[in-house]
C-alpha cells in the first residue's frame, strides 16, 4: 500500500500529510455522496421546490499515520458551492481543527488521485 501526501488547502495555508491512495478513494466516494446530498437540499429550498427532506451529515473518519476526520452537515448550507468542512487532522504530536471549503477539499483530492495514478 503506497503512501503519498496529501495537501489540503485550507483558507489561509495548507497541511500536508501521508495518505494512502484507497484511503483517498473512499474519500472522494463520501465527498462525491456529500455534494449529491447539498444538491438535494438546494434543490428543494428553491421556490416551488417541495418540502425538503433532512439528509444525513458527512461524518468521514480515517486512522493510519495521522488521523483525519471531515464533518459537514448539508442541511445548513444553500449551495455545495458555499458549503464548508470542520476538518481535524491529528496525530500524537500536533492536533490541528479548521473550517474549510468543501469545493477546495474535493479539488485536493482529485489532484492527489490524478498524482498517484
Amino acid at each position: 500500500m503506497s503512501s503519498t501526501l496529501l495537501t489540503l488547502n485550507l483558507t489561509e495555508g495548507s497541511v500536508s500529510f501521508s495518505f494512502s491512495t484507497q484511503a483517498a478513494r473512499e474519500l472522494k466516494i463520501a465527498t462525491d455522496q456529500l455534494m449529491e446530498r447539498l444538491k438535494a437540499v438546494a434543490a428543494k429550498s428553491t421556490p416551488g421546490g417541495g418540502k425538503v427532506t433532512p439528509q444525513p451529515p458527512l461524518e468521514y473518519r480515517h486512522t493510519g499515520e495521522v488521523f483525519l476526520e471531515i464533518f459537514c452537515n448539508p442541511n445548513i448550507w444553500p449551495t455545495p458551492f458555499a458549503a464548508k468542512v470542520l476538518l481535524t487532522v491529528r496525530n500524537l504530536n500536533i492536533r490541528l481543527t479548521t473550517e474549510a471549503e468543501l469545493t477546495r477539499i474535493i479539488d485536493d483530492i482529485n489532484q492527489y488521485l490524478e498524482q498517484v495514478a
